[in-house]
C-alpha cells in the first residue's frame, strides 16, 4: 500500500544519508593533521612522511570506508533498478544511485587529504580526483535529466530533480578536491575564488526550489523535490564555509 511504499522510500534515503555520513567521517578523521599539508607543500616528496602523520595501514583504513560504502550503495541501488517498474524500487534506486555519487566523490576528497598529509600525493593523481568528482557530478545531473525526460509519469519528478541537486553537491565537493590539487607545490591566483562554487550550487538549488514549490499548487509531484532541494541548498552553503576554511589554512603567507 501507499504508506509502506512511503516508508520502502524513506527507508532507503535515510540508508543512502547514512551512507554518507560515514563517508564525511572519514573525511574529519583525515583532517586531523590539515596543518601538515601545507608544509609538505612547501617541501618535496623526498622528504618523506611527517613523523606526526598516521600510518599507512590507517590511511588506507580511511580510504577504504567510503570504497566500501560506495560499492554497497551501487549494488543496492542497481539491484533495486532491476524491477523499476514498481514505483518504490524505481524512486529508491534512483535516488539511492546519487547518494552513493556523493560517496563516491568523497573517496577522491579523503584519498587527497590522506596522501597530502602523508607527503605521498603522486604526480599522477594531482587531477586524476578532480576529473573523477567532476565526472560523477556530471553523470548524475545527466542522469537526473533523463529520469526526466524518459516519462510522463508523475514517479519520475521526484527522483529526477533531486538527482540534478545531487550532482550539484558532487560539484561543491569537488571545489574542495580542486582547491587542494591547485595549492599543492605551486601558486595560484584564483586559489581564493574556488569557494564561490558552492554557493552558486547552493544558489541553484534555491532558486530551482522556489519555481518548484510555485508548480507544486497545481501539481502535487513538486511538492516532495521543492522541499529537498531547499535541504541540499543547505548542504551546498555548509560545503563553502568549509571550502574557505581550507583556502584560508592552505594559503601561502
Amino acid at each position: 500500500n501507499d504508506v509502506m511504499a512511503d516508508e520502502f522510500v524513506a527507508g532507503h534515503v535515510i540508508f543512502g544519508v547514512g551512507m554518507i555520513a560515514a563517508c564525511v567521517s572519514t573525511v574529519a578523521a583525515s583532517s586531523g593533521h590539515f596543518l601538515l599539508i601545507p608544509k609538505n607543500a612547501a617541501g618535496s616528496k623526498s622528504d618523506g612522511t611527517p613523523v606526526q602523520a598516521y600510518s599507512s595501514l590507517i590511511g588506507n583504513c580511511l580510504i577504504a570506508v567510503p570504497v566500501l560504502l560506495t560499492l554497497l550503495g551501487f549494488i543496492w541501488s542497481i539491484t533495486l533498478l532491476r524491477s523499476a517498474d514498481i514505483t518504490p524500487h524505481y524512486v529508491a534506486g534512483h535516488v539511492l544511485l546519487g547518494l552513493t555519487a556523493i560517496c563516491a566523490c568523497l573517496i577522491g576528497l579523503v584519498a587527497t587529504i590522506v596522501h597530502q598529509t602523508r607527503n605521498t600525493f603522486s604526480s599522477k593523481e594531482h587531477w586524476l580526483w578532480c576529473y573523477w568528482v567532476i565526472f560523477l557530478g556530471s553523470i548524475t545531473v545527466l542522469q537526473g535529466i533523463y529520469v526526466l525526460v524518459s516519462s510522463d509519469a508523475s514517479a519520475r519528478l521526484a527522483p529526477g530533480i533531486i538527482l540534478i541537486c545531487l550532482g550539484m553537491i558532487c560539484y561543491s565537493i569537488f571545489s574542495k578536491v580542486w582547491l587542494l590539487a591547485l595549492v599543492w607545490r605551486r601558486t595560484c591566483s584564483l586559489a581564493n575564488r574556488i569557494p564561490m562554487i558552492p554557493v552558486f550550487t547552493c544558489l541553484f538549488c534555491l532558486f530551482l526550489a522556489s519555481f518548484l514549490a510555485e508548480m507544486a499548487q497545481t501539481d502535487m509531484g513538486y511538492f516532495i523535490p521543492s522541499r529537498v532541494l531547499v535541504g541540499l541548498g543547505a548542504v551546498c552553503f555548509t560545503l563553502f564555509s568549509i571550502v574557505s576554511i581550507l583556502e584560508a589554512g592552505s594559503a601561502k603567507k
